[in-house]
């Protein structure tokens, strides 16, 4: 089935501009999105997604409230939602297999319903600017088109990304919007940065840094802690060169789950 907006079939390939165009309620909601001030979103309840992770709960999560996501510059966040039962996805793309990512995040969802739940899916897609090198307007087209192939009605409600997501600023152009949060029970989606981004930050970034070409598709328009954010990253694998070993004895996964104070903490083996 479609990709739908307003109940009306989306009809691709367009560009983003040219897609607001035709729906106006899409440009408003992007504008008044733009229009927000950064909220700071501290780590109670918070489940951060770093770059390639995905998360997805539901408003009878009883630890976590809210997932985010920020330091997109070319990349997306992605938010998938069942209107229904609220089960709510979020991702961060940065291209790398967005044909694999789309259908994994529809199916994460489908993992909170059942077949005759009533609602709706709704997906908002925010992040990308208007780059040299057009890689967010080949991702903003990729999510668009993987999402109009699936099976599923799938209403598209928020459209932020690329040319809606750009600033210039002497010449060089920036995102607008970095990062978003979405609050599960309330759905509300806002502008926000993150001070805690979770557990084992630094291997979890390293794992998405030792699979991309580069450190950056767009170095310019990286926020402030991005070059840090790196260093604490390549001092990490410089110190483990082959993590699974030393940090995974015995090929066993690291566990974390909220507190009753809404922090992460360990899961020591055997608990």
């Amino acid at each position: 089935m479609p990709l739908l907006v307003d109940g009306r079939r989306v009809r691709l390939p367009r560009s983003a501009v040219e897609l607001v165009r035709a729906h106006p309620p899409l440009e408003e909601r992007a504008r008044l999105l733009r229009g927000q001030s950064v909220q700071q979103v501290g780590p109670q309840g918070l489940l951060y997604v770093q770059q390639r992770e995905l998360a997805v709960t539901s408003p009878k999560d009883g630890s976590v409230s809210i997932l985010g996501s920020d330091d997109a510059t070319t990349c997306h966040i992605v938010v998938l939602r069942h209107t229904g039962n609220g089960a709510t996805c979020l991702t961060h793309c940065d291209g790398s297999d967005t044909k694999a990512e789309v259908p994994l995040i529809m199916s994460s969802i489908k993992s909170f319903s059942e077949p005759a739940e009533c609602g709706r899916l709704e997906v908002h897609l925010v992040g990308g600017f208007s780059d040299d090198r057009q890689l967010s307007q080949k991702l903003t087209h990729q999510l668009l088109s993987e999402f109009d192939k699936q099976d599923d009605d799938i209403h598209l409600v928020t459209l932020c990304v690329t040319e809606l997501n750009d600033r210039e600023e002497n010449e060089n152009h920036f995102p607008i919007i970095y990062g978003i949060a979405v609050n599960i029970k309330t759905a509300e989606i806002y502008r926000a940065s993150f001070q805690d981004r979770g557990p084992e930050e630094q291997l979890r970034a390293a794992r998405a840094l030792a699979g991309g070409p580069s450190l950056s598709t767009s170095p310019l328009a990286e926020p402030p802690h991005f070059v840090e954010h790196i260093r604490s990253t390549l001092m990490f694998l410089k110190k483990f060169p082959s993590p699974e070993n030393i940090l995974f004895p015995g090929n066993k996964a690291l566990l974390y789950k909220k507190n009753k104070d809404g922090l992460w903490e360990k899961i020591s083996p055997g608990s």
